[in-house]
């Protein structure tokens, strides 16, 4: 069992926490970053929500 597989046994039941986190964590860096890297910090909030079973989805997948 990968590591990835434990996180997301953990977070089962918990994406709507897990969303708020990844959300405040790309917050953070946006801020002491200036917005430097804000499309990069998009793009993984993003990855990492497919990722972890996120029940928020700003685009459809991709069929």
């Amino acid at each position: 069992m990968s590591m990835l597989d434990k996180i997301k046994g953990m977070l089962k039941g918990h994406e709507d926490v897990a969303d708020k986190g990844i959300d405040k964590g790309g917050d953070y860096v946006d801020e002491k970053t200036q917005g430097t890297y804000q499309s990069q910090v998009d793009t993984a909030q993003r990855k990492l929500k497919d990722e972890l079973g996120s029940q928020e989805r700003d685009t459809p997948p991709h069929p």
